[in-house]
């Protein structure tokens, strides 16, 4: 990236967070802190994954109980000894209960069974199935926008997340983790399951998701917390252009190829627009 950068003398800014974002007149005014920028065009180039999830619940649970989103969580050196309850089982929740259990703690995993990846990615031919049907195939071309299987696959998609990729439920049981119904409260200051028993652990780790963060905004462009947006095109606000989010255009819109496709169509769109302003001042 910073060779990127050079080649081409971009005027890149680290270090420098964006807190606002308003229109002026014909064009954007960008605040960060006492900078400002103003901007005919302005890309926000950011995910959906930006401000932990957990149930209001938490804030009942013992004390004593070690809690921690995924979103913090680095390795097993910040847990403490003792039983690990890993609430969510998506991707990031069976990777971390695995390592868990792996370090000699005793693991709950909470959550509905997502599904997996019937094969295994890390052999030749996973890779080759992965990548070329799965990821380049499946996720790229099938589940989009523009087709009927994607348009219905999508909100499920965004609310629930895909199916375990790298791990397999026989794992679990090899690793001697409990696959426990969901957490649905505190009973006596401990993790109550859905199944009314409660949970006597140590830690709980929270792998239940992210808010999107886009208060910064104060631009009237979003309905259930989603930018109205056609492939990253704000129809409603000339110049304003959304990528990297989940499911943007299709399941591989937050992956480097499918963000590649949706900002090359997005620099297409400003560049059409650029020309079409240059023709009419002419």
């Amino acid at each position: 990236l910073e060779s990127y950068s050079a080649h081409f003398n971009l005027p890149v800014r680290t270090g420098t967070k964006v807190d606002g974002l308003s229109r002026e007149g014909n064009s954007y005014c960008v605040a960060a802190g006492e900078k400002h920028f103003q901007a005919e065009h302005v890309v926000i180039a950011m995910s959906n994954f930006q401000l932990p999830k957990r149930p209001n619940f938490s804030k009942e649970l013992n004390p004593d109980i070690l809690q921690i989103h995924s979103f913090d969580y680095r390795n097993q050196s910040q847990l403490k000894e003792g039983g690990v309850l890993v609430v969510g089982a998506g991707n990031s929740g069976a990777e971390v209960a695995l390592e868990s259990a792996k370090n000699n703690h005793r693991v709950w995993l909470s959550g509905r069974d997502v599904g997996h990846i019937p094969f295994n990615i890390e052999s030749t031919m996973g890779k080759i199935i992965l990548v070329r049907l799965v990821i380049r195939f499946l996720f790229h071309r099938v589940l989009t926008i523009n087709t009927p299987i994607g348009r219905r696959a999508r909100p499920k998609l965004i609310s629930q997340g895909g199916p375990l990729i790298r791990i397999k439920p026989k794992q679990f049981v090899a690793a001697g983790i409990k696959r426990v119904p969901k957490v649905v409260g505190v009973r006596n200051g401990l993790p109550l399951l859905e199944n009314n028993e409660a949970v006597d652990v140590k830690n709980v780790v929270w792998c239940t998701g992210f808010y999107p963060s886009f208060s910064w905004i104060d631009i009237q462009v979003f309905k259930d917390r989603e930018p109205m947006q056609d492939r990253g095109i704000v129809k409603k606000e000339p110049g304003l252009y959304f990528t990297g989010l989940h499911f943007l255009y299709s399941l591989s819109s937050a992956m480097v190829h499918g963000t590649a496709r949706d900002a090359e169509y997005i620099v297409k769109c400003i560049h059409k627009r650029l020309n079409r302003k240059a023709n009419y001042v002419r």
